[in-house]
């Protein structure tokens, strides 16, 4: 490799990494708000990664969603009626048994 190709390697590395930086910073972690199969990883006791909850909604499972919606996100309410809302921290509702 060039000096030349080696610099443009290295930019074009450096512009990727930023937009791939950009992007994550805009999204964040939302428990609570993840389909049953539709989780991000580590979602917690019963499950081993992504896509491994087995309840809607389960409280220890999240989905990244953008940044400063997650709080705001109404999900269905439970089946005894109570509100259920999106969280950025571990819920201890709808666990598996």
């Amino acid at each position: 490799m060039t000096s030349k190709t080696t610099t443009l390697a290295l930019a074009i590395f450096g512009a990727c990494a930023a937009v791939t930086s950009a992007s994550a910073q805009d999204m964040e972690k939302c428990f609570g708000v993840a389909l049953a199969g539709e989780n991000g990883c580590a979602a917690g006791p019963g499950t081993t990664c992504a896509g491994t909850s087995t309840i809607d909604y389960q409280g220890n499972a999240w989905s990244l969603v953008p940044a400063g919606t997650c709080e705001d996100m109404a999900v269905p309410a439970a089946a005894d009626g109570t509100e259920r809302m999106g969280s950025l921290e571990e819920l201890d509702r709808d666990i598996p048994a």
